[in-house]
C-alpha cells in the first residue's frame, strides 16, 4: 500500500498476554514503540498500594516481584465474555467494576501510541478473535459490545472490528509476490483463531475482501490453557493437588484451578477460601502437600508461581527441561518440568485444535492438497508440538512464520488505513 501522508487511525490488538498498536505512516514500522522501545506492552497492570497509582507492562510485573505491596491483573481479555465481566474486584481499597480494569489498560495503550504520534486517534480498528465465547453467539456478541462502550469512553468516536487471524493474513499479504491460498494460524494467550484466506499482490488495495476469506473459525483455546495444564500436571501435585481424603475422595480441585489460572488466582486468597482449605486439612491422609499450599497463600506467591509456569512453558520450546526452582516454599522443593511432560499435558488441547482446523477446511470445501501454505502467529504458536500437530495435517503446504507478537497489529493498521484514509 503505497501512502504519502500518516494514517488517521490506529489499530489496536488487545491481548491476552502482550498488546500492540499498529499506525501507518510514510517509511517507519507500522508497530508504535509502547515500552522501552518494545513494539509490546505486557497486558498487566499492577495497583500498588504502596504508592497508590496502577502501573502497567513490563514495569508493573518488575515492581510486584520487587515485593511492593499491591495487587497485580493479568490476562485482562479473558475477563471478555466471561461472568465476571459484570461484577467488579478491590482494588487499592475500593470497588473497581472489571468494565473499568479494560478501560484502565486500553486507555493507557491509547495514551502512550497518542504520545509517541504527536496526535490524538478518534477512530480505531480493533482486533478480536474469530470467537470471544465458543458456542454462545449472543455471550460473543456482549464481549465485542463491552469493548466498543470501553473504546468511546476512551475517546475513540468510530470503533470497528477485524477479525485477528484476517488482519494477520493482510499483514503476510504486504511481503507476497503471488497469489497464495493460506492458512493463517494465529494461536494467542487466550484463543486460537483460523483463517483460509485467498491472498495476492494486485488485491492488496482492494476495500472489499469478503469475497477472498473463505472461511474463518476458532476454539477458546491459547497460551493461558497451555500454562494451565503445564501447571496442574507438573507443579499442582506438589501443592496437594490429587491428594486422598479419609472418605477415599479425592480433595476438590477447584483451588489448584483457581492458582493454574491467571486471573483467578486472587481467589484463593480470600478469607472464605482458606477457612475451606483449613477445614478440610484434617480429613487429608497426607497433608504435605496442602501444607505447602497454606505457605505459598501466606507468601502471595500465587503469581510468581504462574510466571514461573509460564517461563518454564516458553523455554521447554526449545529445551527438553526446565526446572522449577521452589526453595522459597520448602528447602530443596522443585518442579521437575519436561517437554515430555508439556506435550503430554496439552495433548487433549492440541486435538480440539486440530478439530477446529479439519472444521474449518470442511466449511470452505478445500482439500488439504489445496492449501499453498500455513502462516503461524501469535505468541503461542512456537510449540513444537502445536506447530508438528498442524503441520501433519497439512502435508503439502509451506510452513511460514509471522512476527508473533507483530503480525496482527501491522494488519490492523493495514485496515485502518483502508477504512479510514
Amino acid at each position: 500500500m503505497s501512502f504519502s501522508t500518516p494514517a488517521r487511525a490506529c489499530g489496536i490488538d488487545f491481548g491476552t498476554s502482550n498488546s500492540t498498536v499498529g499506525w501507518l505512516r510514510p517509511d517507519s514500522d507500522p508497530l508504535i514503540a509502547l515500552e522501552d522501545g518494545k513494539i509490546t506492552l505486557p497486558s498487566v497492570v499492577f495497583f500498588n498500594i504502596e504508592e497508590r497509582r496502577p502501573v502497567y507492562g513490563r514495569l508493573a510485573l518488575q515492581e510486584y516481584l520487587e515485593g511492593y505491596e499491591g495487587r497485580l491483573m493479568r490476562s485482562l481479555k479473558s475477563l471478555l465474555g466471561s461472568k465476571l465481566l459484570k461484577s467488579e474486584t478491590t482494588v487499592l481499597g475500593s470497588s473497581l467494576p472489571f468494565k473499568d480494569l479494560l478501560g484502565f489498560f486500553i486507555g493507557e495503550l491509547k495514551k502512550r501510541a497518542e504520545a509517541v504520534a504527536e496526535r490524538p486517534f478518534e477512530e480505531v480498528v480493533l482486533g478480536r478473535p474469530v470467537f470471544f465465547v465458543d458456542d454462545d453467539p449472543a455471550a460473543d456478541q456482549e464481549a465485542q459490545n463491552t469493548l466498543v462502550a470501553v473504546a468511546h469512553k476512551l475517546g475513540f468516536k468510530d470503533v470497528s472490528f477485524q477479525y485477528e487471524p484476517i488482519a494477520a493474513a493482510f499483514d503476510y499479504e504486504s511481503g507476497i509476490q503471488r497469489e497464495e491460498l493460506v492458512l493463517i494460524v494465529d494461536i494467542g494467550g487466550g484463543t486460537s483463531d483460523f483463517s483460509l484466506v485467498r491472498l495476492a499482490p494486485e488485491r492488496r488495495a482492494l476495500a472489499e475482501r469478503q469475497d477472498d476469506i473463505l472461511a474463518t473459525g476458532g476454539v477458546h483455546i491459547g497460551g493461558t490453557d497451555f500454562d494451565k495444564q503445564l501447571s496442574l500436571q507438573g507443579v499442582m501435585p506438589l501443592f496437594g493437588y490429587g491428594s486422598r481424603m479419609k472418605s477415599e475422595a479425592l480433595m476438590p480441585t477447584s483451588f489448584h484451578l483457581n492458582l493454574a489460572t491467571w486471573h483467578t488466582i486472587n481467589a484463593l486468597y480470600a478469607p472464605a477460601s482458606q477457612r475451606a482449605l483449613q477445614n478440610m486439612r484434617y480429613d487429608i491422609v497426607e497433608p504435605i502437600g496442602i501444607d505447602r499450599l497454606f505457605r505459598l497463600i501466606e507468601q502471595r506467591a500465587g503469581h510468581w508461581l504462574a510466571m514461573q509456569v509460564e517461563e518454564s512453558k516458553i523455554e521447554l520450546t526449545e529445551r527438553a527441561n526446565r526446572p522449577i526452582d521452589l526453595q522459597r516454599i520448602e528447602p530443596g522443593l522443585v518442579a521437575e518440568l519436561t517437554r515430555e511432560l508439556f506435550e503430554s499435558a496439552i495433548e487433549p488441547l492440541l486435538e480440539r485444535i486440530r478439530g477446529s482446523v479439519t472444521q474449518l477446511l470442511g466449511n470452505a470445501g478445500v482439500t488439504v492438497e489445496q492449501v499453498d501454505t500455513v502462516f503461524f502467529t501469535g505468541g503461542s504458536s512456537g510449540i513444537p508440538a502445536l506447530r508438528q500437530s498442524v503441520a501433519a495435517l497439512l502435508p503439502n503446504a509451506r510452513h511460514v512464520e509471522g512476527n508473533n507478537f507483530g503480525s496482527i497489529g501491522s494488519g490492523l493498521a493495514i485496515e485502518a488505513k483502508k477504512r479510514y484514509g
